[in-house]
C-alpha cells in the first residue's frame, strides 16, 4: 500500500508501544461472538480491513471487532529482513511480539487474519529470495507459524514492476498452493482507471499460463493522480477491467471472472492531491462489489478508519469527516 513509505517506517516501533497484549476482554469477546457466529462461513481474507502496527497509532483490534462486528483483519507488512527469511516490517520477530500478540487476542475473541506481504517500501521477499522455492519457503514459515488460512501478496514498486520477480511470485504461490490445501491466495497490486497497466496484465497472464489458482486477483484503485475524480465510478472502472483481463487470461466467463476479482481502496484522502474517497464512496463500492460477487474486499487502512484531531496526520486519520471506524462498519457487512 503507498502510504507504506520509509519515512513512516522509522516510527515503527514507537507507533506499535503499548497495543494490546496476548488476551482479548472477557467484554469484547461477548460482544464480537454473535457476529463471529454470522460470518463464520465467510472466506477466509474475504472482507479484511488492512491493520499495520508500524506506525499511524493502531487502535486495539479487539476494541474495533466489538465496534464493528468486523471478524476478519489483514496484518501488513511482511517484509524480507535483508535476505529470504520473513520478518514483520523486515525488523520484528516473526513470533513471539506485539503482532503474534494481536492476532492471538483476535483469534481469542473469533476472528482471524490474513498475513500480506509487501507494501510499497522495505525490503521485498520476491527481490530478496533468488529463487521460487526459496520464496515458497519463506512463504511457507510465515504459513506455518501462524496457521493461515489465507495470504495476501501486495505486490509494488521494484517487485512489481520486475519480469523476472513477478514470474518468481507467481512460481512460488503455485507451490504454496499445492502444499496447503484450502489455503486462499490474493494478489494485490496497483491499477489505472480502465484496469491493469501492462505489468499488471503481465502478471495475471503468467498466473494463468502457470495454472495459478488466484483466489482474488485485486487492484488498488486509488493514488490516480488526475485530480477530483469520482472515485467510486473509478474504482468500478479499474475493477471492469481487471475482470476483462482475468476472462481473457484464464478463458472465463464475465460472472466468472469477477468472482475472480476484487479491490482494496484507500479511505478518505489519498496519497495525491484532490483526491478523496467519501464514505458514500465506499457504500457504493461495497454495494458493487456484492452485486457481482467479488472475492475481496479490502481498505488501507484501519489505521487511518477514524477523523483527524490535534497531533495526527495521514498515517492515523482520513482527513474527512467521519464516525471512528465508519469504513471498517461497511467493510464488515460484504460478505461476498
Amino acid at each position: 500500500m503507498p502510504l507504506s513509505k520509509p519515512t513512516h517506517r522509522r516510527l515503527a516501533l514507537a507507533a506499535a508501544i503499548g497495543l494490546l497484549g496476548a488476551g482479548a476482554t472477557t467484554a469484547a469477546t461477548a460482544q464480537a461472538a454473535p457476529e463471529s457466529a454470522h460470518t463464520a462461513a465467510a472466506p477466509s481474507g474475504l472482507n479484511g480491513p488492512y491493520l499495520y502496527l508500524g506506525w499511524g497509532s493502531p487502535p486495539k483490534a479487539t476494541d474495533v471487532m466489538s465496534a464493528t462486528g468486523t471478524q476478519q483483519f489483514t496484518m501488513a507488512f511482511m517484509l524480507s529482513d535483508g535476505g529470504c527469511n520473513p520478518k514483520w516490517d523486515g525488523s520484528r520477530a516473526l513470533t513471539g511480539g506485539n503482532d503474534q500478540s494481536t492476532i492471538n487476542s483476535i483469534r481469542s475473541a473469533g476472528g482471524d487474519v490474513t498475513v500480506s506481504f509487501g507494501g510499497w517500501s522495505g525490503n521485498k521477499l520476491g527481490e530478496k529470495c533468488s529463487s521460487a522455492s526459496a520464496l515458497a519457503g519463506a512463504y511457507q514459515k510465515v504459513i506455518d507459524a501462524y496457521k493461515l488460512k489465507s495470504i495476501d501478496i501486495d505486490i509494488e514498486s521494484t517487485e512489481f514492476e520486475n519480469a523476472t520477480v513477478r514470474q518468481r511470485v507467481i512460481d512460488a504461490l503455485k507451490t504454496v498452493k499445492q502444499k496447503n490445501s484450502g489455503i486462499k491466495v490474493y494478489v494485490t497490486f496497483g491499477t489505472t482507471t480502465t484496469g491493469p497497466d501492462s505489468n499488471g496484465k503481465d502478471l495475471v497472464k503468467r498466473g494463468a499460463a502457470a495454472g495459478l489458482d488466484v483466489d482474488g486477483w485485486t487492484v488498488m484503485p486509488f493514488d490516480f493522480g488526475q485530480g477530483s475524480i469520482d472515485m467510486a465510478a473509478a474504482t468500478k472502472s479499474a475493477v471492469d477491467g481487471l475482470k476483462n483481463t482475468v476472462a481473457s487470461a484464464y478463458g472465463l466467463s464475465s460472472d466468472a471472472a469477477y468472482r475472480k476479482a476484487g479491490f482494496s481502496s484507500m479511505n478518505g484522502k489519498t496519497d495525491v492531491a484532490g483526491e478523496t474517497i467519501s464514505l458514500n464512496n465506499f457504500k457504493s463500492m461495497v454495494s458493487y462489489a456484492k452485486s457481482h460477487h467479488l472475492a475481496r474486499v479490502s481498505f488501507w487502512s484501519l489505521n487511518r478508519d477514524r477523523k483527524c484531531g490535534s497531533g495526527t496526520d495521514g498515517d492515523a486519520c482520513s482527513g474527512i469527516d467521519q464516525g471512528t471506524y465508519d469504513f471498517t462498519k461497511a467493510l464488515a457487512g460484504y460478505n461476498g
